[in-house]
């Protein structure tokens, strides 16, 4: 029988991190490299609603759009997936969890100045947060939440998708 990291390692590699992080890109060239599939949880919340994260937010709140996102991760059967989540999932910990058991956790770490440069739709972009919360305090809120899931922590500041590939190959490797 393998040791837990190696089957874990030969699974499913589940990409956390902020909006913004390159959960997406990241994710298909990784899947690319590790012949895996891939899959966004975000676009199975959207077929599975038939509609944008942005319109269900509108049509209710942040906290009902987690627990359909919950709900969309349970309801996941991901082995041999790369996987990118919303940058929400980690307020699921059974939608973690569930996860998990599927493979490996890397959190996209990236710093709040680069996140800032990169996401300017903030407001529109269908991103589960509390009324008024500033992308500031939504950062150090997720971070945190991030940090307690991740298996492995990719720093991603000033470095390219390509080295950042690699760097999680490593981590791979060695977990």
């Amino acid at each position: 029988m393998a040791a837990k990291g190696a089957e874990k390692t030969a699974g499913s590699v589940v990409l956390i991190g902020m909006p913004g992080a390159g959960k997406s890109t990241i994710g298909v060239m990784l899947a690319k490299e590790l012949a895996k599939d891939f899959v966004d949880t975000d676009v199975l919340i959207q077929v599975r609603e038939g509609r944008t994260l942005q319109s269900i937010m509108d049509g209710a709140d942040y906290l009902h759009l987690r627990q359909i996102e919950e709900a969309a991760l349970l309801d996941a059967h991901l082995p041999a997936h790369v996987v990118a989540t919303g940058g929400s999932a980690v307020y699921s910990d059974a939608g973690m969890q569930h996860l998990k058991q599927y493979g490996v956790a890397v959190f996209l770490d990236l710093p709040l100045a680069d996140l800032q440069r990169r996401i300017h739709n903030y407001a529109e972009r269908g991103i589960a947060r509390r009324p008024g919360q500033t992308f500031e305090a939504l950062f150090a809120e997720r971070r945190t939440l991030y940090l307690q899931h991740a298996d492995i922590v990719v720093d991603c500041h000033d470095k390219t998708p390509e080295r950042i590939i690699g760097e999680i190959i490593r981590a791979l490797a060695r977990f």
